[in-house]
């Protein structure tokens, strides 16, 4: 049932206070919505910095992001790089399958300083920071705070703590609370301890390299096009993304790549892999300006055997490469405290990235939020479609990486 007419009045001409937890991409898309819609919105960052780093990921823009910032982007600007097609190569390089389809490639920082500039004003050189209309509510980015519990409280309110970078514990009284904190989410371990972020035997080597440093060749296979290369275990693509401060013009763009190796868990190679050059051992990702020399030699030298020549080039080439291992989750559900609390984006289900699907589950949850509360659909219709969408693709991440990563892929050279 819709929330009744008067209902709906309180709630878009009062006041009202939403915390968020996590203040990436996700954290970013709800904050918006919230703010758009008149209320108060804080985001609570566990980063200690004000701005988050740019690991140089990139992006693909489904059509859930591109329609959040078709409808909340007041900066205008374009955020793709158009893939014309996508294709298959062999070990030697050579086109083997190839689909007339197009997709819009993007890169994670550009995504990053567009939303801060629509959420809290932060000037960058990635675009101009927009105007706020009268309508809006407020917004403000509190970082080096990380979430130690929550309560049903008082009033119907939800009581937050806090605890800050420098150690001062704080309690917030707030009408709601939305977890956006991602796959590891402490949110989600509070509400759901036994729901656990699980590794899946494998992890992604991710890099990028500027355009003008890449072969003829390379460019051919890559530029404005999505590329990729299957063998046994092993899987790698490619695409081009923005550059610097976002770029769209072309030679000032950069080639992303994302290679998939299998490694055990319990493997002594797992565990070398996933220490970084201070000797600290990740559990996710190891960051980028992090690996040790001599694993990135070992790698660039698999590469120069096992992958195609254009491959072998980018990887080559790369002088920051990072690892992000490939893990599942799935929350059984995403609304909690009548409604009051509620988990999106990765907090609600961490994707494989084969789906590439991350960015628009956190888009496709902001948008579903714009309809819960301007009353167009119910809290119970809402985590209907957030859910089935979380269930869907997960599912689909699962079956893409073991079909990929463990079993026989149909183009597989």
């Amino acid at each position: 049932m819709l929330v009744p007419t008067r209902h709906l009045i309180h709630v878009l001409y009062n006041l009202i206070c939403v915390d968020q937890v996590g203040g990436s991409l996700g954290g970013l898309f709800a904050g918006i919505v919230f703010k758009r819609l008149g209320h108060a919105v804080r985001i609570f960052e566990r980063n200690p910095t004000p701005l988050l780093h740019d690991q140089g990921a990139g992006i693909v823009a489904g059509g859930d992001a591109q329609a959040f910032f078709g409808k909340y982007d007041r900066t205008h600007r374009s955020i793709a790089v158009p893939s014309k097609l996508r294709h298959y190569l062999d070990k030697e390089g050579h086109q083997i399958h190839r689909e007339n389809t197009t997709q819009q490639m993007t890169s994670w920082d550009l995504l990053y300083h567009l939303l801060r500039a629509n959420f809290d004003g932060v000037k960058s050189d990635y675009c101009e920071v927009p105007p706020s209309a009268p309508s809006d509510g407020s917004g403000s980015y509190e970082y080096g705070h990380m979430v130690k519990g929550i309560r049903d409280g008082h009033d119907g309110k939800v009581e937050v703590d806090f605890e800050d970078r420098d150690g001062n514990k704080t309690s917030e009284s707030v009408d709601m609370l939305i977890g956006s904190d991602g796959a590891s989410s402490t949110l989600r371990k509070i509400l759901l301890p036994d729901v656990k972020r699980e590794y899946a035997g494998y992890v992604a080597w991710r890099g990028t390299v500027p355009e003008v440093e890449v072969s003829k060749s390379a460019k051919d296979a890559f530029i404005e096009k999505f590329a990729f290369y299957h063998s046994e275990g092993v899987q790698i693509l490619s695409y081009t993304i923005p550059g610097k401060y976002g770029s769209l013009e072309a030679g000032k763009r950069l080639v992303n790549y994302v290679w998939y190796c299998n490694y055990p868990q319990d493997s002594e190679e797992y565990r070398e892999l996933m220490t970084d050059s201070d000797g600290h051992r990740h559990h996710t990702t190891l960051p980028a300006g992090k690996m040790r020399p001599e694993i990135w030699d070992q790698q660039k030298d698999y590469a120069r055997r096992i992958l195609p020549p254009q491959f072998a080039e980018i990887v080559q080439k790369t002088t920051q490469p990072f690892i992000q291992a490939i893990t599942d989750v799935l929350s059984p559900r995403n609304s909690f405290f009548d409604g009051k609390v509620l988990l999106v984006g990765d907090a609600v289900a961490g994707f494989r990235p084969h789906t590439a699907a991350s960015t628009s589950q956190a888009a496709f949850d902001a948008l579903m939020l714009s309809e819960l509360m301007s009353g167009e659909m119910d809290n119970d219709q809402w985590q209907e479609k957030t859910m089935n969408y979380a269930r869907d693709m997960q599912r689909r991440g699962v079956e893409m990486g073991q079909r990929s990563q463990f079993g026989h892929h149909p183009l597989s050279r």
